[in-house]
């Protein structure tokens, strides 16, 4: 599918992505970040390692990997922004999402 820049990746996030794939040993791997149904809102995010698929959506990262969103989730994740943070109550990947509608406390969860 046609590589769009609908989802923001800092480079902090795609910096951190990379480092996992090479700690990993997961050399052609992508990112896949994905939304699903769950959490105390309705939906929650998720990131995998994974295989390109033919319908992705296909982010490339300067680093040389992908980030990919499945049809689905873009619906979703258009327009956010995926960041790392690293703060007192922990480190991870922080999605921010203009299309939630609202959140949960814990940040992983979302309803649109």
């Amino acid at each position: 599918m046609a590589n769009m820049p609908s989802v923001d990746v800092t480079t902090i996030a795609s910096t951190k992505m990379h480092e996992i794939l090479n700690s990993e040993e997961m050399s052609g791997k992508g990112v896949r970040i994905y939304v699903e149904g769950g959490g105390c809102s309705g939906f929650q995010y998720g990131f995998a390692f994974d295989d390109p698929r033919d319908t992705d959506f296909r982010l490339p990262m300067k680093e040389g990997f992908e980030v990919l969103v499945d049809t689905f989730s873009m619906d979703y994740l258009r327009g956010s922004q995926v960041d790392f943070v690293d703060t007192i109550e922990g480190s991870g990947f922080k999605i921010s999402n203009p299309n939630a509608t609202g959140t949960c406390g814990c940040g992983s969860s979302f309803s649109a």
